[in-house]
Parts: structure tokens; sequence; C-alpha cells
């Protein structure tokens, strides 16, 4: 009887030790592998002791079927506590989602509005821009008479209306001429005259500060011909404000 009681209790602390081997795997908390390391060498220390006592020591016996419901209690709080965390760690995952889609939607809905206020910044800083409308541009004579021909002309005279603008400020605004031969050179008195367009200094005719008040204004801008001018077809490049507000081309000839 002895015997056989001995058995039973080996077999239920083979049992145990391969059940400790297996709950190794699912344990990710160093505080908590440190108590089943340390709970495992017990059960492997009497589990050694088992095969070394006698059959007839029944106190010894009896003390080792004590320590092994001990060390089951231990397994089974050691079971609660890791799947106790693992819930834990699984509701903090799924809160991490959460939070993190939330976060993404947010940071969709900012770069959205970003965007939006930049295009809508975009279509008012468009709609501020002036445009120079009815643009004529003629060669005169010393007489101040329209003429085609080059011969007799004394001056380029270009005329035009910067067209009211509700929304563009007010105030003293720099208006430029480009004057573009046929052969797309800028004429100009001096190279040293540029202003800013697009980032870069580019070439101007010439240039007239006039006073702009939100409504219609008529401007006259005038270049002296002191050199020679080919025939061909010209353009003249209006802007106001940095911004290109019109365009017009005319012919000269001989």
């Amino acid at each position: 009887e002895f015997d056989i009681q001995k058995e039973e209790l080996e077999d239920e602390y083979a049992q145990l030790a391969i059940e400790y081997e297996g709950f190794r795997l699912d344990i990710n908390n160093d505080s908590l592998q440190t108590q089943y390391e340390n709970e495992r060498m017990k059960v492997q220390r009497l589990q050694e002791e088992l095969k070394t006592v006698k059959s007839t020591n029944v106190k010894r016996i009896r003390e080792l079927e004590k320590e092994i419901v001990t060390l089951r209690s231990v397994m089974r709080g050691l079971v609660a506590t890791v799947d106790s965390l693992n819930q834990l760690n699984q509701k903090l995952e799924q809160e991490n989602k959460v939070v993190t889609k939330k976060y993404q939607e947010a940071t969709r809905t900012v770069s959205k509005i970003k965007k939006d206020n930049e295009a809508l910044s975009a279509q008012v800083t468009l709609a501020a821009q002036l445009s120079a409308v009815g643009i004529t541009a003629e060669a005169v004579n010393k007489r101040g008479k329209a003429t085609d021909k080059i011969k007799s002309a004394t001056q380029l005279k270009f005329s035009f209306t910067i067209s009211r603008n509700v929304t563009a400020e007010i105030g003293e605004k720099y208006v430029y001429l480009r004057i573009m031969k046929p052969d797309d050179d800028v004429l100009v008195k001096d190279r040293s005259n540029v202003f800013l367009y697009e980032n870069q200094e580019i070439a101007y005719s010439t240039r007239k500060l006039v006073e702009y008040g939100g409504e219609d204004t008529p401007v006259t801008m005038y270049w002296p011909i002191t050199e020679y001018l080919a025939p061909g077809t010209y353009r003249v490049d209006i802007f106001v404000d940095g911004n290109l507000s019109g365009k017009k081309s005319f012919t000269l000839e001989k």
C-alpha cells in the first residue's frame, strides 16, 4: 500500500513538472518569471527527493503530499495572474488601436483643413490680383499722333485700365511694363532695372507709381524711342503687385 501511494505521488509530481514546463511559454513578465522559476525548481527538487524517500517513511510522504497541494495552488495563482495580465494587455492593445485610429483620423482631418486653408488662401490671393484691361499699344510721332511706321515714331504709348477689385489692397502701387521685341529680348534703358516675379528678378522696360483706390484706374505709360527698332510683332506685359495683370501684342512696320 505504501509503494502504491508513493508511485501515485511520483506520478502527480511528474504531471505537475510537465504543467510547469508548458506554462513557461505564456509568461512575459519578469517578476512572474522569477516566481515561476523558483516554483519550478522546487518541484524538481521535491520530485528528486521523492525518488529517494522510502515508501515506509510515512511522515515525509505526507509532507510531500501537502507540498504538492501547495505547489498546485501556487500554479493556479500563477495561471490566474498571467491570464489576467494577458486580458489586460489585450484590452490595452484594443484601446491603443482605437486611440491610434482616432489619432490618424485627427491627423487626416488636420491635414485636410490645412490643405483647404491653403487652397482658400490661394483663391483669396488670386481673387485679390489686379487685372489690366482695355490695353492699347501704339507708336506715336512727335505730334502725339498714332503711326505704324517706325521711322516716324518717337514714342511707344500704352494705355489700359486697372480694373475695380474690392478684395485688393488699395494704395500706391508700381506698375511695371516689359516690352518684348520680335526676338523676345526686353527693351531696357538700364540692365539694373529689375523687379521680383515668381521669386526671380526679371528686367522691366519702364515703371510708374499709381494710386489705386479699389475702383477702375486708367493708366498711360510711354517708352521713348532712342534705339533702333526692327519691324515686326512686339508684345507688352503688364505687372501689378508682382503679378502678371495683362499683355498685348502690336506690330511696327518700316
